[in-house]
């Protein structure tokens, strides 16, 4: 079978940097599966997988439109260290999420003088090409349940949030935490659709 739209496709992967830097793999690991079409990956890699089938090997140079856009410095804000309650020793590199009307939005410590620090909401990727060595493991046909999830809890962990979906996405009240997180692929609360380092 041919990688095309409502097909659940396995792969294995080997992401890298244009300087030949390994930034992530799933050697050593379950392959990723994803439904084609449905926008769990990045478009640039979506559209390479298009009739491939299983055995496939190949290689694709994603460029930053095509996977997580250009680097926006509008993007970056100088705040005050105050703003990190109950953190102690901020650093650059750490990773917060701060919540917006779409959701948590993750933002990354771009560096830190004295009492401020300059806070990045910029994808890690952004502006870089990315490099993939793809492999397809599997291809098959998906469920009706897997392309309509309408009525499945993602909360995953506690598994005793309500979970309310609509068409344009849905909201999970995760398990007693009393935050809620919108399911649209940029929040954390589980889903398989999300990106893999939405937790880092």
């Amino acid at each position: 079978m041919k990688i095309a739209d409502k097909t659940v496709v396995q792969m294995h992967y080997t992401l890298t940097s244009d300087e030949g830097k390994v930034i992530d793999s799933s050697e050593g690991r379950e392959p990723l599966q994803y439904i084609q079409g449905a926008h769990m990956i990045v478009v640039g890699i979506e559209k390479a997988m298009v009739g491939h089938e299983v055995g496939d090997k190949f290689d694709v140079k994603v460029i930053p439109a095509e996977g997580y856009g250009e680097y926006d410095e509008r993007m970056t804000q100088e705040v005050s260290l105050d703003v990190f309650q109950g953190v102690q020793n901020v650093e650059a590199g750490m990773m917060f999420y701060a919540q917006t009307p779409m959701g948590p939005m993750p933002i990354r410590v771009k560096s830190v003088s004295g009492d401020k620090a300059v806070i990045d909401a910029n994808h890690e990727l952004a502006g870089q090409n990315l490099n993939f060595a793809i492999e397809v493991v599997d291809v098959r046909e998906a469920t009706e349940e897997e392309l309509n999830p309408q009525g499945h809890c993602c909360c995953g962990g506690n598994g005793d949030g309500e979970c309310k979906c609509g068409e344009e996405g849905h909201e999970c009240e995760c398990g007693g935490e009393g935050k809620k997180e919108n399911c649209d692929g940029k929040g954390g609360c589980g889903c398989p659709h999300h990106d893999e380092h939405h937790n880092a």
